[in-house]
C-alpha cells in the first residue's frame, strides 16, 4: 500500500514527524489532499507528514465517492459494528498493523488523524508512550474493551490538538474525547465532518501547538544526546 511523504529530506533541526491516519473508507492520498490542500503553508512547512493507507479494503460505499479528486481505491482501518460507529471489529488487527508500521517506518513523533483515523490516533496515544503528540480532527472515543480498558483508564498526557466542528455529527463525541487528555488545545470551527481550513484564530492556536511540540521534541532529543554522551 502506498506511502506518501511531503517535504523531502529531514533537516538537522528536524520537523515533527507525524503518521497521518485517514478517515473511514478513504485513503492516504485523499487525506494528503485534505490537509496539505487546506492548511496554510506556514503550518505544513513545519510538519513532516507521512500518509498511510489502512489495512482493509472498503467493505462498502465510500462517503467521498464521486467527490472531485477523491478517487478510489478506498480503505478502512476497522469495521463498525452495525450502525454504531463507536464500536469496531478487527481493532486488534488494526492496532497490530499500525504498531508494525510505526516500528518499521518510524520513528514518528506523533499521529494526525481524521474521523476514524482520529479515534485510532487518540487510542494509540493512550496505549503507546512513544507517541509524543497527537492531532485529532473530528474524532470520537472508540468503544472497545482493549481501547477503553487501557488507553483511556487515565488522562492521556501527551500534547494534543483537537478540531471540533459546530455542525459535525460527532461533535458531542469529539468533546468527550477532548476530556480524555490532560492538557488539550482545541480549535473550534463552524463546519461539519471535515478537515477545515484554518481561520486566523485557528491558525494562531495551531502555531502555538507547533511551538509547544517542537520545544518538547527538541528537549527530548537533547536529553537523549546527553545520555548517549555520558555512556
Amino acid at each position: 500500500m502506498p506511502w506518501l511523504q511531503d517535504g523531502g529530506e529531514r533537516e538537522a533541526s528536524r520537523r515533527p514527524r507525524f503518521l497521518c491516519l485517514h478517515g473511514f473508507r478513504t485513503s492516504g492520498e485523499i487525506m494528503r489532499r485534505q490537509v496539505v490542500g487546506r492548511w496554510a503553508p506556514e503550518v505544513t512547512v513545519r510538519l513532516d507528514l507521512v500518509f498511510a493507507d489502512a489495512p482493509f479494503p472498503a467493505e462498502g460505499a465510500s462517503p467521498v465517492a464521486g467527490v472531485l479528486d477523491f478517487d478510489p481505491p478506498y480503505y478502512e482501518w476497522c469495521q463498525f459494528v452495525g450502525e454504531d460507529f463507536l464500536s469496531c471489529r478487527n481493532l486488534d488487527g488494526c492496532f497490530s498493523y499500525l504498531e508494525e508500521l510505526m516500528s518499521r517506518d518510524g520513528p514518528f513523533d506523533g499521529l494526525l488523524g481524521f474521523s476514524q483515523g482520529a479515534g485510532l490516533s487518540a487510542a494509540l496515544a493512550g496505549l503507546q508512550q512513544q507517541v509524543k503528540c497527537v492531532i485529532v480532527i473530528a474524532g470520537a472515543k472508540i468503544r472497545a474493551p482493549v481501547a477503553v480498558a487501557r488507553a483511556f483508564d487515565s488522562k492521556i498526557t501527551c500534547p494534543s490538538l483537537h478540531f471540533v466542528g459546530d455542525e459535525d455529527f460527532v461533535k458531542v463525541h469529539s468533546e468527550e474525547l477532548v476530556q480524555a487528555f490532560a492538557d488539550p488545545l482545541v480549535i473550534r470551527h463552524p463546519c461539519g465532518h471535515t478537515v477545515p481550513k484554518l481561520d486566523e484564530k485557528g491558525l494562531q492556536t495551531m502555531l502555538t501547538y507547533l511551538d509547544k511540540i517542537e520545544r518538547e521534541i527538541w528537549e527530548h532529543s537533547s536529553t537523549d544526546t546527553e545520555i548517549m554522551g555520558s555512556n
